[in-house]
């Protein structure tokens, strides 16, 4: 397996769990589909931001 299917394959797991996070967030059913929305549509830099920036977030 090549480089690039291994880190497509970890990219894809980590979206996964991002969105599994996000759907057991207390937050509202809006900013959830917003969350969501740009993880799908923006896979490493939607992880990224959901990471420093999403719902449930620890540090703000």
């Amino acid at each position: 397996m090549e480089v690039q299917g291994i880190l497509g394959v970890l990219i894809l797991f980590a979206d996964i769990y991002a969105i599994l996070k996000i759907f057991q967030s207390g937050a509202g059913v809006g900013v959830k589909a917003a969350w969501i929305v740009a993880v799908i549509l923006l896979p490493v830099l939607g992880l990224i931001i959901w990471f420093f920036f999403g719902p449930g977030n620890k540090s703000s």
